[in-house]
């Protein structure tokens, strides 16, 4: 299935109205932002960000050791970044996917994919333990086949994982059929090891647990300089300065505090929409009753969920990278994005047709050449970073978290042993090169996706050298 690369006059009507403000952060529920720094202070460690990642180091950091001293700075507002601009897509995985682990990692893939059920199982323990209200479904995820070479694809995968006791099921057309009625759906590849959260609700939710732990989080903080004075970390904001004995680098895809993470992450913008609540026979006309996360198998894919009040997320396609890193809130709306996006909601749900979308944004991925998380440390291991997650970091942002957080504390554990911890992805090339070869990736990319799967000669030199592209 070959989707049209030209938006109708009745898309693009769907996505006129539409607010331009993150549907999950469009909530009353939203917190107020806490007070920003203004004058100078110190602490035990000190975290920049208040994304996933951040309050996942806060809250671990607190509940293992009370006496901690913790503070986090956030330029914006708690999940203003990736954390509330995600689909909600909470995966086990902590190497984007079974098979990105497979080709990387072979020999550690029993263990990658045992601490990633393990971590997954414990945010679900976390958001019960705290009574985190955040639509948390643990409903599994399916990929779709829109062409037959997939189905092959899909065989496959299921057989490369037996070995390590990871399991897929196999959906031929009728059982696919009965998932989600769509004409472009023949074939799925279901895993359980999945789950759908709301993800701004879980963000302020474990925002609200660190603050009562007593963490002192200082929102509208911008840090303009982190530098080693005096075998101290002191970090520079407008007003104030603040003095730590360690340092953790929460900042996603945000421009870098540290110069050496530019070479290694890229932002790539991706867009996603919302629809307006489902009447009952609109529902009835695709099915879907059971919550399950869903995408196709495309390279340039969509991802798409129901949410609590009966919405349908539709995302993905479109990964935009521009010149030099570029970032900003200007590059988060994308009306040529959107229309494309309803265009293609048309097109997998023919009997939704005249339905309007309420919601549209977009927000930049923090993707690496190995399209999962990394990890690093400056200022003679006074600081750790982590980076790199790719779209893939609802669930293993709070595995990252916890491996900066044994980095710090100079703990060995099984986590800090692995290849997969202790090595990088390959460093990104300075521009020109890092547009030309981002841009030729996506266009061999979508070129792949016209040409059942087959890669030409550009993509198969990026795999060899283990830089490639993702969305």
């Amino acid at each position: 299935m070959i989707y049209s690369s030209t938006p109708s006059s009745k898309a693009k009507q769907a996505v006129a109205d539409v607010s331009h403000i993150p549907f999950w952060l469009d909530d009353p529920a939203k917190p107020n932002p806490e007070p920003p720094l203004t004058q100078n202070i110190s602490t035990d460690l000190l975290i920049i960000g208040a994304g996933f990642t951040g309050l996942w180091t806060a809250l671990q950091a607190k509940e293992e050791n009370p006496n901690r001293d913790v503070v986090i700075l956030e330029a914006g507002e708690s999940a203003i970044g990736a954390s509330g601009r995600n689909g909600g897509f909470m995966d086990a995985s902590l190497t984007h996917g079974f098979l990105n682990g497979y080709s990387r990692w072979r020999e550690e893939i029993s263990k990658l994919y045992a601490l990633g059920v393990q971590n997954l199982a414990e945010i679900e323990s976390t958001i019960q333990r705290l009574g985190i209200e955040c639509d948390y479904q643990n409903s599994g995820e399916v990929d779709l086949a829109t062409e037959l070479y997939m189905l092959d694809d899909f065989k496959e995968i299921i057989e490369l994982a037996k070995p390590y006791n990871i399991q897929f099921q196999y959906l031929d057309r009728d059982q696919i059929q009965s998932v989600i009625r769509s004409p472009i759906y023949i074939g799925g590849l279901r895993r359980q090891d999945s789950s759908l959260v709301n993800p701004a609700q879980l963000a302020w939710g474990l925002r609200k647990a660190c603050l009562i732990l007593g963490v002192r989080l200082y929102e509208h903080t911008p840090v303009t300089n982190l530098n080693e004075e005096n075998n101290k970390i002191i970090a520079h904001t407008p007003h104030a300065k603040i003095t730590a004995n360690k340092a953790a680098l929460a900042t996603n895809a945000f421009p870098p505090l540290l110069k050496e993470i530019k070479q290694y992450v890229v932002p790539v913008y991706d867009y996603a929409l919302m629809t307006e609540p489902l009447t009952p026979s609109q529902r009835d006309s695709i099915g879907w009753r059971g919550r399950e996360g869903l995408s196709d198998a495309n390279n340039q894919f969509h991802y798409f969920r129901t949410t609590a009040d009966g919405r349908i997320l539709w995302g993905g396609f479109d990964a935009v990278y521009h010149w030099n890193n570029g970032f900003g809130t200007r590059l988060e709306n994308r009306p040529a994005s959107f229309a494309l996006l309803a265009e293609h909601f048309s097109q997998a749900f023919p009997a939704l047709e005249g339905i309007r979308f309420t919601h549209a944004w977009g927000g930049a991925i923090d993707t690496c050449a190995r399209f999962s998380p990394f990890w690093g440390t400056a200022h003679n291991g006074k600081t750790v970073y982590v980076m790199g997650y790719t779209g893939n970091g609802v669930g293993s942002t709070r595995f990252g978290a916890r491996v900066m957080l044994d980095i710090l504390d100079n703990k060995k554990s099984k986590r800090t042993e692995l290849e997969f911890v202790k090595s990088k992805p390959r460093p990104f090339p300075p521009e020109p090169l890092r547009s030309i070869g981002i841009n030729l990736s996506r266009w061999s990319l979508a070129q792949a996706d016209k040409n059942q799967g087959k890669e030409n000669l550009w993509l198969k030199a990026m795999d060899l050298f283990g830089l490639g592209f993702d969305s």
